[in-house]
């Protein structure tokens, strides 16, 4: 069906196309669709990038995340749903919870949103956490300009760079939470991932090497420097993988805890440093 025979003013019409071309969702991807595009000819041509396999939140310039509006350039990694449980608890492990341990009132906590991409995880963090120093970094350069303007509505700075050579010096040994979405499918696996990802996400935010743990042994190897005695550091893996994480960052010195929602579909292991 080309983009000329369907009602492209027709919700109905617009969601029998997305439906057609295996979009799960099609009734809230065709409202979704209509209201950020106007236009038939705009429509037709959104409705058939999608059908096409385009992910929806580049043609609407934005993603749901946490709650947020997060803004989303074409070739930037779209946030998942599943990431929400790294937000979950790093904002446990800042949040004034009398099982945990306090905030100072002295300074600011220091968050760092480590291979950040859209700086979603940071934005909602802080979001969550008022009155945080919250830095960002990642190495891709649509990425950073993407992230700047996510973080900077919540007063953070962005850093380009490869890992933590990308962050300000005036932080190291400073940092009470290291909120981290490295790539973590392993090579072997990338082209059995859905197409959307495979085509329009750069392939550096997605492959971690061998068996997926190639990034995590970096940011483990290197984090204690950076972290504040007793900071922590939060890494999403599979479930699958969060063994081969959890052991990694023991070797490293953390204590460690695996942290899984079935609701989210999520699993994050949180390394402790010492005191």
């Amino acid at each position: 069906m080309s983009a000329t025979e369907f009602h492209v003013e027709s919700l109905a019409g617009i969601a029998e196309r997305l439906r057609s071309a295996g979009c799960v969702f099609a009734e809230e991807e065709a409202e979704l669709l209509l209201a950020a595009v106007s236009g038939p000819a705009e429509i037709a041509a959104a409705v058939e990038r999608r059908a096409a396999g385009y992910p929806l939140e580049h043609i609407l310039g934005w993603a749901e995340f946490c709650g947020l509006r997060i803004e989303l350039d074409a070739g930037v990694f779209v946030p998942r749903r599943r990431t929400g449980l790294l937000v979950n608890e790093a904002a446990a492990l800042l949040s004034a919870d009398p099982k945990r341990e306090p905030l100072e009132s002295s300074e600011p906590a220091v968050v760092v949103d480590l291979c950040c991409g859209s700086g979603a995880v940071g934005a909602a963090i802080a979001c969550r956490i008022p009155g945080l120093e919250l830095h960002a970094a990642d190495i891709d350069q649509a990425a950073v300009d993407c992230a700047r303007r996510n973080i900077g509505r919540v007063g953070g700075e962005v850093h380009q760079g490869d890992l933590f050579d990308a962050l300000p010096r005036a932080i190291k040994g400073r940092i009470r939470v290291l909120a981290v979405n490295a790539p973590y499918v392993p090579t072997g696996a990338i082209n059995s991932m859905p197409h959307e990802a495979r085509e329009h996400e750069p392939l550096w935010s997605l492959d971690g090497g061998t068996d997926g743990l190639a990034f995590h042994r970096r940011v483990a190897a290197e984090s204690s420097e950076w972290l504040r005695p007793g900071g922590n550091l939060i890494i999403e893996t599979s479930e699958r993988q969060a063994g081969g994480t959890s052991s990694i960052l023991a070797h490293a010195g953390f204590a460690v805890r695996t942290v899984r929602s079935e609701e989210l579909d999520g699993t994050v292991v949180v390394g402790q440093a010492g005191p």
